[in-house]
């Protein structure tokens, strides 16, 4: 499984009240649990700054990563990215390879 970080921002007016938004994640994870089984959730975070959201989850490959974000879309009326993610002690492995200063 691939680890992926997802960044969602609502569209302006898309959410009124705090009830909406919760009755909005409810149904859009319920749709992912539908439509997307493969994803497993590992967090969400609502941050302040250009984004609203940050979702990190795997995924066992970019399709289902994809689908997975359209699905969001399509839920929140939001604008999303979706970057892959190496947990660092990984990335010390693979860089640990290459070669060093020349």
């Amino acid at each position: 499984m691939q680890t992926f970080i997802m960044l969602t921002c609502l569209a302006p007016g898309a959410v009124k009240s705090p009830q909406v938004l919760e009755n909005l994640e409810r149904k859009a994870m319920d749709a992912i649990r539908e439509k997307c089984p493969d994803v497993e959730w590992k967090g969400s975070y609502a941050v302040l700054g250009p984004y609203d959201y940050v979702d990190i989850f795997q995924a066992p490959d970019i399709d289902a990563a994809t689908r997975m974000s359209t699905l969001i879309r399509t839920f929140g009326h939001a604008h999303t990215e979706i970057w892959s993610g190496t947990e660092w002690d990984r990335f010390k492995e693979v860089a640990r390879d290459l070669p060093g200063e020349t």
